[in-house]
């Protein structure tokens, strides 16, 4: 019943946001300064909430009517192949992500892209990478 909630919850929420996002580009003539992606920001985030918390919902209610098709669904979830291959998958993607972001860095940095945006982003990029080793250096301590 609780988790339903926080579904009901997020809903709730993406429709405000979503609500008060449409507001916002209808009602400001003329936006200045962050008012101008503020509006779109909210929209986007409102449709993301409301499309997550109401999958949920109909997740829920899809299998509340079939205990032996939920059982399966949770069987199937936690398997130990389909983790390892979602673990495989996941290191794949961050070894992609690194050489893709770096690349991105430069030929921001190369096309002289505000300095605050650059630094942004080598701020997120190192955050990526020493939240990497120290994984790292904490599973080789554990095994």
């Amino acid at each position: 019943m609780k988790k339903s909630l926080v579904d009901y919850s997020f809903t709730i929420l993406g429709i405000l946001l979503l609500g008060s996002g449409l507001f916002l580009i209808k009602s400001i003539s003329n936006p200045q300064g962050i008012m101008q992606t503020l509006p779109y920001i909210c929209v986007g985030l409102g449709c993301g909430i409301f499309g997550h918390g109401m999958g949920n919902i109909l997740g829920e209610r899809a299998m509340k009517n079939n205990p032996d098709i939920k059982k399966q669904l949770e069987i199937e979830q936690n398997d130990e192949r389909n983790i390892s291959i979602g673990n495989a998958a996941k290191a794949k993607a961050y070894e992609m992500m690194i050489y893709v972001f770096g690349a991105l860095i430069v030929s921001f940095g190369l096309m002289g892209v505000d300095m605050v945006v650059l630094i942004l982003l080598v701020f997120a990029y190192l955050f990526v990478v020493f939240y990497g080793i120290y994984y790292r250096s904490k599973y080789n301590k554990e095994m």
